[in-house]
């Protein structure tokens, strides 16, 4: 029963990781306030969808409202997760149809593709270091979007 409940708990691991802190929303978020770059992020959503998110979100605490709206980047995510290979040769080169389809998923417009195309081989680096999950991609790209004027709306997708 112990060994059923431990592979119940790491099978979710990764919706948890999904849950998302961005925002002001949660107890992670707070907690981890203003820091930078992927660890801080990682540890803000696992600390609201393990513990915390539920209680605030419907006791109103935490910064979180009861009339928030539900943003999801599970749809995202599933996609660089089951394409994470493609993707980052896609992005080394700054096109493709992997890319592509992830921007489409992401609501970029065509007038912002090029743009698109342009600073994900640009950051590639950045957003694709080795050894690296999608949680990571994840978050090393919408802060790279965050960063261009032109595409920083199509951050709040991810």
């Amino acid at each position: 029963m112990k060994k059923a409940i431990i592979v119940a708990a790491l099978a979710m691991a990764p919706a948890v990781a999904m849950a998302g802190a961005d925002g002001d929303c949660g107890v992670g978020s707070k907690l981890f306030d203003g820091q930078k770059g992927v660890a801080p992020q990682v540890l803000a959503m696992i600390t609201n969808g393990t513990f915390f998110q539920t209680f605030a979100v419907t006791s109103g605490t935490s910064g979180c409202r009861q009339d928030g709206v539900v943003k999801s980047n599970w749809k995202v995510a599933m996609f660089i997760d089951g394409n994470i290979d493609q993707l980052a040769r896609d992005m080394s080169t700054g096109s493709g149809e992997t890319l592509d389809n992830l921007a489409n998923l992401m609501g970029v417009r065509a007038e912002h593709r090029a743009e698109f195309n342009r600073v994900t081989k640009d950051n590639f680096a950045r957003i694709f270091p080795s050894g690296v999950s999608t949680p990571q991609v994840m978050a090393a790209l919408k802060e790279v979007l965050a960063q261009d004027a032109e595409l920083a709306q199509y951050s709040a997708t991810i």
